[in-house]
């Protein structure tokens, strides 16, 4: 059968229009790192955009993307050592706009789901800047597929939660960890690495078990991607023998029992994904 031609000159139609104007900041997620996980929206956007504002968690593949003659501002946060504060970041997005710059701020992962994207767009609408939001493939989706880990089952998993496991500050790790140690769960902890042993003494304390899997993801979707499985009682052990350094995808649940049998060890390229014995 032939394809429907009036289907396809549509889309064509709707990836070749010119969202992105003088003047207008689109907040586009990049995905957890793979450039072929990068959706078809961002990737216009990346080739029009006359200054990009970007976060240390996109990859150097994505942004091989941009468009050449594009300004590169690099804001990227790491753990208790920010490049670039928020509000300063903030502050530049309104500058450029006003300037008449086509604006892209690229961040890692979806720009709503731990990546502060909100923040920003209350900014841009107190300073009646026009922005759009592309959302991008979440860390937590794209590293537990490539480690084979389905982050819902069912017979293991009817729910995920996705959790923050930094705090502003110094401030204490407060979440409702009676929910979280809740069975039939996975739970997703970002940048959970520095709580871990919080993580550990709260889940145990309100009755998940010592021996619950637990994968560790760093760097997950990429060339560097290092992941383990252990359990959450070796937790701590398994962070300081194997050196797992930021970013690290904390997942918490009986799911991850299933990455011996799924993970793919040519998963979009890389050779990386398999699990190895803690």
């Amino acid at each position: 059968m032939t394809p429907n031609p009036r289907k396809k000159c549509l889309v064509e139609f709707q990836l070749a229009e010119q969202p992105l104007r003088p003047g207008e900041v689109a907040i586009v997620g990049a995905g957890p790192g793979d450039p072929g996980l990068l959706t078809l929206r961002a990737l216009m956007l990346i080739q029009q955009a006359d200054a990009i504002v970007y976060d240390r968690l996109v990859s150097p593949q994505i942004m091989e993307f941009v468009n050449p003659g594009a300004e590169r501002i690099h804001v990227g946060k790491a753990s208790g050592c920010h490049y670039v504060p928020q509000e300063e970041t903030n502050e530049l997005l309104v500058k450029l706009a006003t300037r008449k710059r086509r604006v892209v701020r690229l961040k890692g992962g979806d720009p709503y789901i731990f990546g502060r994207g909100g923040e920003e767009a209350e900014v841009l609408v107190d300073n009646d800047i026009d922005f759009l939001v592309v959302p991008g493939i979440t860390s937590a989706a794209g590293c537990a597929s490539y480690c084979g880990i389905p982050l819902t089952h069912r017979d293991y998993a009817q729910s995920v939660t996705f959790v923050t496991g930094h705090r502003k500050a110094d401030h204490s790790l407060e979440l409702n960890w009676a929910v979280l140690a809740a069975p039939g769960q996975t739970r997703v902890f970002y940048m959970g690495l520095h709580n871990a042993p919080t993580i550990v003494r709260e889940l145990t304390a309100h009755g998940l078990a010592a021996d619950c899997p637990v994968a560790l993801v760093e760097r997950g979707t990429t060339p560097l991607q290092h992941m383990t499985v252990t359990t959450l009682a070796d937790l701590e052990d398994t962070i300081r023998r194997e050196d797992f350094q930021p970013p690290t995808l904390i997942i918490v649940g009986e799911v991850v029992k299933l990455a011996d049998k799924l993970a793919r060890p040519a998963q979009a390229g890389w050779d990386s994904a398999l699990t190895r014995p803690a």
